[in-house]
C-alpha cells in the first residue's frame, strides 16, 4: 500500500516509495492486484494489504498486517514454488499472541488476472476469531480455521489497486460501498485517434462521464453517483497522449462519504476541470474523514 500514488506529476504518477519506481513499468508490475482491508488486531485498528501477482513461475500471493502507521506487523508470502499447493496455513506470534493466516485456492477460478474470481478463500485469524475472510469457499474457512460463525467480524475494504490493459476499452468490476453491489466499470479512450480523443466512463453500461477535448484536459476531477452516494474521479491521461508508448494512465476513483459533497447536477460534458495537485493530495489508507473506498486503476494500452 506504500507505493500507492500519492499525487499526479508531470509525466504521470509520482509513488511514495522509491524503491517500487523501478518496477512501476515492468510486467510485473503490470499483473498485480492489490485489495487494503481495515480491521481490528490487538484491541487497535490495522491494515491488512492482500496482493494477488502473477509472473513466468506462476501465481504469487501476498498478506501482510500494518498498524496504522504502517509498520509491519507481520507478513506471508505464498511463493510460485510453493503455490502448487495451494493450500495451507501459516501461524506467527505477535505480542505473545497468535496470528493465523488460511488459504485455500485448490478450487480457484481465475480469468485473465491475477486475483481469483471464484472458488477459494484467505482467512486471517486472532484468538480464534475471523478478522478478515475474503472469497466465496466461507463455510469451508469456518471448518478449516474452527473459528465461531458468530464472532466474524466484517473488515472494510478501503482500497484496492488494479493493473487493466486494453487497447481502446478498459473494464474492471468495483463495489463502491460494503452493503452497494459490484458495478461493472467500462473507461473507452481511443489515443491514438487522429481527431481530438474523447474520454468515456461507463458503469453497468450507462455513460455516467465523457470528456471532450482531452488534449486540453488530460488530467482533471468530476464527481459522480454511485449506488446514492458521490464518487470523485480523477484521470491522469498525459502519458497516453503525449507520452511514449509504455507510459500508463490513472484513475482513481473516490467514494466519499460526507454530506458536503452532494450531487450537483452539472452537464458532464462541460464539466469543470481541475488539477490533482500534490498539495491536494492525501495518502492512500489514511483515516480520513468522509472518505470511503479508493479504486486507483493502472491503464496500460496494448500495441
Amino acid at each position: 500500500m506504500r507505493d500507492f500514488p500519492s499525487c499526479f506529476g508531470e509525466n504521470g504518477v509520482q509513488v511514495a516509495d522509491a524503491s517500487c519506481s523501478s518496477v512501476v513499468g515492468s510486467k510485473t508490475s503490470q499483473n498485480s492486484v492489490t485489495c487494503v482491508y481495515k480491521c481490528k488486531i490487538l484491541g487497535k485498528s490495522c491494515l491488512i494489504t492482500i496482493v494477488w501477482s502473477k509472473n513466468l513461475m506462476g501465481q504469487c500471493l501476498s498478506v501482510e498486517i500494518d498498524d496504522t502507521s504502517h509498520q509491519c506487523i507481520c507478513k506471508v508470502d505464498v511463493k510460485p514454488s510453493l503455490f502448487s499447493k495451494r493450500k495451507g496455513s501459516k501461524c506467527l506470534e505477535v505480542n505473545s499472541s497468535k496470528i493465523e493466516v488460511f488459504w485455500d485456492l485448490c478450487l480457484a477460478k481465475f480469468g485473465s488476472g491475477p486475483e481469483p474470481l471464484e472458488g477459494y478463500y484467505i482467512a486471517v485469524v486472532f484468538r480464534g476469531e475471523i478478522v478478515l475472510l475474503i472469497g466465496d469457499l466461507k463455510k469451508e474457512a469456518f471448518k478449516k480455521t474452527g473459528a465461531i460463525t458468530a464472532s466474524f467480524s466484517n473488515a472494510t475494504l478501503i482500497s484496492k489497486r488494479e493493473h487493466i490493459s486494453g487497447k481502446r476499452v478498459y473494464g474492471t468490476k468495483a463495489q463502491f460501498c460494503s452493503n452497494g453491489r459490484t458495478h461493472d466499470i467500462k473507461i473507452e479512450c481511443d489515443a491514438n485517434c487522429n481527431d481530438d480523443p474523447c474520454l468515456v466512463v461507463r458503469i453497468d453500461s450507462k455513460t455516467v462521464m465523457q470528456i471532450k477535448h482531452l488534449r486540453w484536459k488530460f488530467r482533471g476531477n468530476y464527481t459522480i453517483l454511485v449506488d446514492g452516494l458521490p464518487v470523485e474521479v480523477f484521470w491522469d491521461v498525459h502519458n497516453w497522449l503525449f507520452g511514449s508508448n509504455l507510459g500508463n494512465a490513472v484513475f482513481l476513483f473516490q467514494s466519499s462519504l460526507s454530506a458536503e459533497k452532494l450531487w450537483t447536477g452539472q452537464s458532464v460534458c462541460d464539466s469543470p476541470v481541475f488539477s490533482w495537485s500534490c498539495s491536494e493530495s492525501f495518502r492512500e489508507g489514511s483515516n480520513l474523514p468522509g472518505l470511503g473506498f479508493s479504486l486507483f486503476l493502472y491503464a496500460w494500452r496494448n500495441e
